[in-house]
């Protein structure tokens, strides 16, 4: 399966889950870990000027909530909702009694009654999926470093825009603001297709809403990789393809299919993004994600009071705890490969990050503001429309467990 092939592939599921590029290896197995070092090599030769693939990049912004907006192919009306329109119940709200009953309380149910308000003016063909970065209430204006910006902050990273400057007077006099990244087409919600190459030059303008598409706008000129640059990549992407060469097929293959065992690495993997720490001894790594395994599935025996749930437990801990301590070499490889993939995906976010936006972006902090890089980017095919996301963990994702949120009181 080429690059192509796979986002095709993943572009039948709806938008409502971005992988992680390194995690494609332990999500996909064999074919995960192939597609995810195919990917690194388009976007190395896209950067380096001289990609003949069809890859795009897009910034990944970093809104809440996530609103689906647009018609309902059964019956031709308006409507907005959240992930939950494509619940096997669908909660669509075609009216303000609709959002009250399906969202009853707090910040959610206003921020879609705005955008029930304001979106059908833009003449929404289909649907479209966005992250709402504001409505009226959160335009703020802030003093950050001597200099006075307009600020809005819908999840961990505070956007800032000078406040004298034209984009900072079109926010300002807007209901709600929103970037729009997904569009979905079908005969009915159920089978819509979701694909990544939206336009919006379709829409109608309004001075009510702000929007924009996600497309990666380069404000400073274009920045490419340097021959040190790629020689540098290409040389972690031939030693992934050396790593990738010795792990067993088999045993990538049997964990990426056990829910139980991929959960528990990835939770564990995850703790280590919490604590902002790199996965830097693979070898310590698999020793102590197995003993975090163990011990945590003893808990659970020890919790059961029933003789039969007990039992239950026991083999279904001596099952998994088989299934890794079997597979320990191979995972020490799998976590190496993880790491090489990691460190490609983390040159490419800097490269990309050398190209300033079309905002400032800050994290709030106790003391202040402290200036940060966007949330990330997604790499998006454009002859199939599906997309990974290139997303620095060890950055974003700490702040997002750490930053002082705007809701923080």
């Amino acid at each position: 399966m080429n690059f192509t092939e796979f986002l095709e592939e993943a572009r039948q599921d709806k938008n409502l889950h971005l992988e992680h590029l390194e995690d494609n290896v332990l999500n996909r197995g064999v074919a995960g870990a192939r597609e995810s070092i195919n990917f690194l090599q388009s976007l190395r030769d896209m950067l380096a000027g001289s990609s003949t693939s069809k890859i795009n990049v897009t910034t990944k912004w970093d809104g809440a909530p996530a609103v689906f907006a647009g018609i309902n192919p059964k019956n031709g009306k308006f409507f907005v909702g959240t992930k939950s329109v494509f619940n096997k119940a669908p909660k669509l709200n075609y009216t303000d009694r609709d959002i009250d009953r399906n969202h009853p309380s707090g910040g959610l149910n206003e921020k879609l009654k705005v955008a029930l308000a304001f979106l059908p003016k833009l003449g929404i063909k289909g649907v479209l999926q966005g992250d709402m970065m504001f409505t009226k209430g959160d335009i703020k204006k802030e003093q950050i470093d001597g200099e006075k910006y307009v600020t809005f902050q819908p999840n961990t990273i505070v956007y800032a825009v000078p406040e004298k400057s034209p984009l900072s007077q079109k926010m300002q006099a807007a209901q709600l603001g929103i970037v729009f990244h997904t569009s979905y087409s079908g005969r009915s919600l159920d089978t819509m297709k979701p694909s990544f190459n939206i336009d919006i030059g379709r829409l109608k303008p309004t001075k009510d809403v702000w929007f924009r598409d996600a497309s990666f706008v380069n404000a400073s000129g274009t920045a490419t990789f340097t021959e040190a640059e790629t020689k540098q990549i290409s040389n972690i992407l031939s030693q992934a393809g050396r790593t990738f060469q010795r792990i067993n097929a088999l045993v990538l293959n049997r964990i990426s299919v056990n829910d139980k065992v991929l959960g528990e690495i990835k939770i564990f993997n995850n703790q280590m993004v919490r604590q902002g720490q790199k996965i830097r001894n693979t070898s310590t790594h698999t020793v102590n994600l197995i003993r975090y395994v163990e011990n945590k599935l003893n808990k659970e025996i020890l919790k059961a009071k029933r003789d039969d749930t007990k039992k239950k437990r026991q083999r279904e801990k001596n099952e998994m705890m088989r299934l890794l301590r079997g597979a320990a070499r191979q995972l020490i490889e799998v976590f190496n490969l993880m790491n090489s993939i990691t460190e490609a995906k983390t040159i490419i976010i800097r490269k990309l990050q050398e190209m300033r936006q079309v905002t400032n972006t800050f994290v709030r902090t106790d003391n202040g503001f402290r200036i940060t890089n966007p949330e990330g980017f997604v790499a998006v095919d454009k002859l199939s429309g599906g997309a990974l996301k290139l997303v620095d963990r060890l950055e974003f994702s700490h702040q997002n467990f750490t930053a002082k949120k705007q809701w923080d009181k």
